[in-house]
């Protein structure tokens, strides 16, 4: 008999989705735009106090977008941070910008200020910098913006994985020039696809919605002066979103209990860590990730395969966009010379099932297989 299946991060109904979703077939705003959309859209600024927000067809839609609005051209520096998902960078890539890869500082696992810094020395005039709250942890973001300010750079803030996450008390995809959510089907909540840029002048937003409608002019015939973009999001899918959004503390906070839950079956296991909080914001815990000690016997690699035996879905960490074979050519930015942050945590981490639907029987068996490679 086959095993029930645990998954990494699995999309949570609860039906409210298919009020909404009823409602856009009812009403036949079944194509892009149309009430749910401009209602999430508010939905979403208010609750994360952005300001403006533009509902799109992906979260790396939003990141192409922010790119072009910050002036991202061809030729142009990008800085970004190496350890994320190459969403957070291939955007760049598609206005032909030449990124230059940031390591992480451990304290959080994000971009580290020091190497900003650095790369400012190194690159004074970069077009925008990218920073990302990998895994829902907040960056340290307030010294990332302060360090885009001192240089009059735009600063895109990748929030694809922590929305819900403050930082200071504020919600994170706030403190950037451009803010981006995702609500791909394994985030925190989901529209199956879809994404949010965010902005505090209503203007910037609203340059980004003529970008997604194919940057038509205001003419009465079909006139375009700019290349636009198919980005716009459904209605329908902005109705799933719409549902999803009132559950989202509920989401938050069975996230915060796995989270909790793992550190403290794994306590007494000295070569196992899980990944770091930063003391200043509360994480949205959107993926529990562990590291294995350096000099331990067990490998990440292990313990994904002894999951894997009883069909427990896990995942490497993000490998580093400097180590991916499209990115070769492209500079490296480190603090600590022969010693890379992101690599460390590529090569030792992995992410837990995080499901906010496991069960205490699913929690307990993924512990313990946990444990049994420690022999405890």
């Amino acid at each position: 008999m086959e095993r029930k299946r645990i998954y990494l991060a699995s999309p949570t109904m609860h039906g409210d989705e298919q009020r909404f979703v009823q409602e856009a077939f009812d009403t036949n705003w079944v194509a892009p735009l149309g009430p749910n959309v401009n209602a999430f859209e508010k939905e979403l600024a208010a609750y994360t106090g952005c300001g403006y927000a533009a509902a799109l067809s992906s979260g790396t839609a939003a990141l192409h977008l922010a790119n072009i609005l910050a002036g991202v051209k061809e030729g142009d520096i990008v800085f970004a941070q190496s350890l994320t998902f190459s969403a957070s960078v291939n955007p760049s890539c598609y206005e032909k910008a030449v990124p230059v890869f940031l390591d992480s500082e451990p304290d959080t696992w994000n971009l580290d200020p020091a190497a900003l810094r650095l790369a400012f020395e190194k690159y004074p005039h970069p077009a925008a910098v990218i920073a990302v709250h990998l895994y829902g942890t907040p960056a340290k973001i307030d010294e990332i913006r302060d360090i885009c300010r001192e240089h009059g750079v735009s600063l895109i803030e990748d929030a694809a994985e922590s929305l819900g996450a403050t930082f200071q008390g504020q919600m994170t995809g706030t403190f950037g020039d451009f803010g981006i959510y995702s609500f791909n089907g394994n985030k925190i909540i989901t529209t199956s696809g879809g994404g949010m840029l965010a902005a505090k002048e209503e203007a910037v937003v609203e340059r980004a919605r003529f970008f997604s409608t194919q940057a038509r002019d205001p003419a009465r015939h079909y006139q375009h002066s700019n290349i636009g973009y198919n980005y716009r999001m459904s209605n329908i899918v902005a109705g799933i979103g719409r549902g999803q959004l009132l559950h989202l503390e509920e989401h938050l906070e069975k996230k915060r209990a796995l989270y909790r839950q793992y550190r403290e079956a794994f306590a007494d296991i000295p070569e196992l860590s899980m990944n770091p909080m930063n003391p200043k914001g509360e994480a949205n815990n959107w993926l529990s990730c562990v590291t294995v000690a350096p000099d331990c016997p067990v490998t990440p690699v292990q313990i994904m395969d002894a999951l894997a035996e009883y069909n427990i879905e896990t995942r490497p960490i993000w490998k580093p966009m400097h180590l991916q074979p499209v990115f070769e050519a492209c500079d490296f930015i480190q603090v600590r010379d022969g010693h890379s942050v992101s690599e460390e945590v590529f090569d030792r981490g992995l992410c837990l099932p995080s499901d906010i639907k496991n069960t205490p029987e699913d929690m307990e068996l993924i512990c313990d297989i946990v444990r049994r490679q420690f022999g405890r």
